[in-house]
């Protein structure tokens, strides 16, 4: 994690507030990331870490609450502030979200091709050089999503995500439904990934293995707030049950007691 105890935090979302008709999702959500540093937001699934992930973004507007970035407040900008804020972030979704009736080099450099005008010729090029960093053969860039198995298509959506090499990247659930060496891999190119780049970086993930691996720190969301921040040197020594349960894996502790666990259950699956 980058030292920057007197710089301006690089994402600082201060008590968020998101509600979907009389269900509250996210309920005084913080959050706090240096530039440089790679955070894994964790939770059970309805706890609400899409929805904050997609505040940050502007997919969803937040019902209250301070979202800035590098300082700039961004709750509330007109629609050429969002587009221009939109293009310092990286973003893979969680069922990689390719667009599946364009090949693979357009699906990479999409966002690249909004910003530049670039031949075809050389849109291919980037998209091989891109991806061939990301361990896949050149000759993917001319296949389709749907030809592509779940790991690829992973794999591509990092790409796309790093194509224009954002300052920030998002990823969401980047292991989901992948095997544990598929995984190990994917979390290697995120790592590697964000080397090159340099780039401020949020997770999420219900990965434990994962968040091992890429995080330099953990903040668990629970009931729509941070119940704890914390070095991942230190997630297994918390002290406090829920993180605990979380993080073993334990059938049996407050998260699934009085149906806390799926307290948001009658939410639609972006509130995950």
């Amino acid at each position: 994690m980058t030292n920057n105890k007197n710089k301006v935090p690089k994402i600082n979302m201060t008590n968020v507030t998101k509600s979907f008709g009389s269900d509250p999702v996210l309920n005084g959500f913080s959050l706090l990331i240096n530039e440089g540093e790679s955070l894994c937001l964790i939770g059970t699934s309805g706890s609400g870490k899409s929805v904050a992930l997609k505040c940050l973004i502007g997919l969803l507007s937040p019902d209250g609450g301070s979202i800035k970035i590098d300082g700039l407040e961004t709750i509330g900008q007109n629609k050429t502030q969002h587009e221009d804020l939109l293009k310092r972030f990286g973003m893979t979704f969680q069922f990689g979200a390719l667009f599946d009736s364009l090949p693979i080099w357009e699906n990479v450099t999409f966002r690249l091709r909004q910003k530049e005008k670039l031949t075809k010729r050389e849109s291919k090029e980037i998209a091989k050089d891109i991806i061939t960093q990301l361990g896949l053969s050149p000759q993917v860039i001319e296949l389709f999503p749907a030809e592509l198995s779940g790991g690829m298509q992973k794999r591509v959506a990092i790409a796309r995500a790093i194509a224009d090499k954002p300052e920030i990247l998002l990823f969401d659930e980047p292991t989901s439904g992948l095997d544990p060496i598929t995984s190990g891999v994917i979390n290697d190119l995120i790592l590697n990934s964000v080397n090159r780049l340099g780039a401020t970086t949020l997770t999420i993930s219900h990965d434990m293995a994962s968040v091992h691996q890429i995080a330099d720190t953990v903040a668990m969301l629970h009931r729509g707030k941070i119940i704890w921040c914390g070095s991942i040197r230190d997630i297994n020594h918390t002290g406090i049950a829920e993180v605990d349960q979380f993080v073993n894996g334990k059938p049996y502790g407050p998260l699934t007691s009085n149906n806390t666990a799926i307290s948001y259950s009658n939410q639609s699956e972006t509130t995950d």
